[in-house]
């Protein structure tokens, strides 16, 4: 059986829980060399959806922590985002 690398099942969980007309998911581990792990686990996620419409940013994030439950802290160390609906 074969592990999926992290970003994919980033990209994976996002897809299905918010079916967003952008997406974007970068792996930002070489800007944070020397941190904790040697930058392992630092992501960038720039997501679009008609799922945030009406939502506040605090929402939108604690949208996606949701969808990414289970990988915060096995295999997500740190992640910025930028989650914004679909206009």
């Amino acid at each position: 059986m074969t592990v999926q690398p992290v970003i994919e099942q980033i990209r994976q969980r996002l897809q299905a829980a918010f079916a967003p007309t952008e997406l974007e998911v970068l792996d930002e581990g070489h800007k944070h060399a020397g941190h904790a792990g040697e930058g392992k686990g630092h992501f960038h996620v720039r997501i679009v959806s008609a799922a945030f419409t009406g939502c506040v940013p605090i929402k939108r994030h604690r949208m996606i922590y949701a969808a990414l439950d289970g990988l915060m802290n096995h295999g997500i160390h740190a992640l910025s985002i930028d989650a914004r609906p679909d206009e």
